[in-house]
């Protein structure tokens, strides 16, 4: 699932750095005390280590639609149930077994413009997780339980 969904900017990601790197110019530029000269270049710097680094949103390389993700964790007794429920009804999940064991994770790719959802079960094999279903494809109505 990581190889059809690529980790891009969202514009939350590119306005913070923003923010940052241009607060930390002004401090820069006005001149002040030496102590608000160091604050101005504190943030400049922040402001372009984040716009380097953080990357929140994902796109899919087949439809170019931009996506946010979820992460749910349950244990790994519950593979067979989670897999039914997730190849069938998404929302039928026992979501009061979920963070109560990490064997299983469920990766959810979302858009609440296209409403579109892409599911993927993963097992926990020693050091990282495997695919262990197919991506799923379901409309934003029937997989509510997921994105929350």
């Amino acid at each position: 699932m990581e190889n059809r969904f690529n980790r891009i900017h969202s514009v939350k990601d590119i306005v913070l750095s923003a923010v940052l790197f241009a607060a930390g110019i002004v401090c820069i530029v006005v001149p002040d005390s030496v102590p608000v000269n160091i604050v101005g270049y504190t943030l400049a710097f922040a402001g372009l280590i984040l716009f380097f680094v953080m990357k929140t949103a994902f796109k899919d390389t087949e439809t170019g639609e931009t996506l946010k993700k979820t992460e749910k964790y349950f244990p790994a007794s519950k593979s067979e149930s989670v897999l039914k429920a997730l190849s069938t009804d998404p929302d039928s999940i026992d979501m009061n077994e979920e963070n109560k064991g990490n064997g299983l994770k469920v990766d959810t790719y979302y858009s609440t413009k296209t409403g579109h959802v892409f599911v993927q079960l993963f097992e926990y094999i020693p050091y990282k997780y495997e695919p262990c279903s197919p991506v799923y494809a379901y409309d934003i109505s029937r997989a509510q339980k997921l994105i929350k």
